[in-house]
């Protein structure tokens, strides 16, 4: 049998593509740590940590034959920040969530600000993954309200370049809500105003 922790995060994430059970077994052996910490950060609750990771890892598992993954490690670390929000939106801790972060008697009876305020909290995850460059121009742009001429003196590259990594960075975000089927009816429009 092979000796699968010798193989890198592509070779193993090709491998488990092709439906190969113990390429699978060595993802979850490389990230469940990882993926446990990321969830304990938000919740402080071990039980709730476990079935986020689970969760990730059932889901990656059913969906093999679809997913895009470009980048194991990345990939996994956004899968579990989303399951983590899905599991706020479902359960209780929902309150709890938005009570340390926003006016949540203002949100409380609005599905669609949740869902908002739920999704902008994944697409930061989505953004804190991407490249140094691409974090940077995305962030001046959409968060600060920056100018492309602006963005451009600011981190010394030409305005072309902004426009490009702007490109870049929305097309990154777009690729990452497509593999996990956020791009429905029902949220449609947020992400249209979100990105725009």
């Amino acid at each position: 049998m092979a000796d699968y922790s010798l193989h890198t995060d592509d070779s193993i994430t090709f491998l488990f593509k092709e439906g190969d059970q113990a390429a699978y077994t060595e993802i979850y052996k490389r990230y469940w740590k990882k993926m446990f910490l990321i969830a304990w950060n938000h919740s402080n609750d071990e039980v709730v940590s476990k079935d986020i990771v689970h969760e990730v890892f059932m889901s990656l598992w059913e969906r093999r034959d679809i997913v895009d993954i470009k980048d194991l490690k990345s990939f996994l670390t956004t899968a579990a920040r989303f399951s983590i929000f899905k599991h706020y939106q479902r359960e209780k801790h929902r309150s709890e969530l938005f009570n340390k972060n926003y006016e949540y008697n203002e949100l409380a009876n609005d599905e669609s600000k949740l869902d908002a305020l739920f999704l902008q909290e994944y697409i930061d995850g989505i953004v804190e993954e991407m490249p140094k460059k691409c974090r940077l121009v995305f962030r001046y742009s959409r968060e600060m309200g920056m100018k492309n001429t602006e963005i451009a003196d600011k981190i010394n590259i030409t305005e072309k370049g902004v426009e490009a990594t702007l490109t870049r960075a929305l097309k990154i975000i777009r690729i990452e809500l497509k593999n996990y089927g956020l791009i429905i009816f029902a949220i449609l429009h947020i992400i249209n105003k979100l990105l725009h």
